[in-house]
């Protein structure tokens, strides 16, 4: 996750250096590297692309489109860190998506918690002046999508391989933004295509690991390690945007990843406690 966390914090600084292409587009070139990669790599682990569950993994790749178009337009429009933290939702919508999907209890205080990350939202968008309230919003209902996307990688568990999962994304989504992409092509020039090429090498590299962590281990022992990308954010977007944010912001920042770790913590501290109890009942019945 620690691997995943850093991937993905060179990716949206790359999405954010070519504000001149379309969203869209650079998710054609992403879409069409991660296909690329993820096709060679099974052939060569003699794993078949298509997987055992594959209406679950259409409906990953389904559900990751729309997150990653609204997250690629929102990362373009608004700051590096407010993008960044809005993405910290997800675990939130995680948690409550995983209660009907897989069946993991949402308790009442982790509500409490839910609504202290929500009080940030709302503070961030009374007080901070460069963000747009649609692209604000349109940040949340990625990390909506987003949450659900994780929520079915949970629910696939180990039966399918990472790069499977991996692999529906682009297969579902390059028909989409491909057909929108032929209609309203900018030509990218110089660099550009080092930054297109970038995305797509670094997308690849974080979802490995991040599905790789997902797979195997319960989501609230390894969400919290993701929040780590707030401090990549801060820095990238002052060293290579010179973004500097309201510190009124900052705080809305603060209360959304306060909201998001208690709950984790929770989360930890009750699966702590669960553990030492059926040890204990173990330890009780072999005596």
């Amino acid at each position: 996750m620690l691997l995943s966390t850093f991937f993905f914090a060179l990716m949206q600084v790359c999405v954010k250096w070519v504000p001149h292409i379309p969203a869209e587009e650079i998710i054609v070139f992403r879409s069409l590297i991660s296909l690329v990669i993820s096709m060679a790599f099974l052939r060569r682990a003699g794993v078949s692309v298509w997987g055992n569950n594959r209406k679950w993994l259409f409906a990953r790749g389904a559900v990751g489109a729309v997150a990653l178009i609204l997250f690629f337009n929102v990362l373009q429009n608004i700051p590096l860190a407010t993008a960044a933290t809005l993405q910290y939702l997800s675990p939130i919508f995680t948690a409550i998506i995983g209660y009907f999907m897989v069946k993991e209890r949402v308790r009442l205080w982790q509500w409490v918690f839910f609504l202290i990350s929500f009080a940030g939202v709302l503070v961030i968008e009374g007080v901070e002046t460069n963000v747009d309230s649609l692209y604000l919003w349109l940040g949340v209902i990625s990390a909506v999508f987003t949450g659900l996307a994780y929520s079915i990688v949970r629910k696939l568990n180990v039966q399918e391989h990472p790069l499977v999962i991996i692999f529906y994304f682009p297969l579902v989504t390059l028909p989409v933004v491909g057909i929108y992409t032929l209609f309203n092509w900018v030509q990218p020039e110089g660099w550009d295509w080092a930054m297109l090429l970038l995305v797509g090498l670094f997308t690849q590299l974080g979802q490995y690991y991040m599905t790789l962590s997902y797979q195997n281990e319960e989501i609230s022992k390894v969400a919290n390690l993701t929040y780590i990308g707030i401090i990549y954010a801060l820095l990238f977007g002052f060293i290579f945007f010179g973004e500097l944010l309201n510190v009124w912001t900052y705080a809305g920042m603060a209360l959304v990843l306060l909201g998001v770790l208690l709950n984790v913590q929770y989360k930890n501290n009750i699966t702590r406690k669960a553990t030492l109890a059926a040890q204990k009942s173990s330890t009780e019945e072999e005596v």
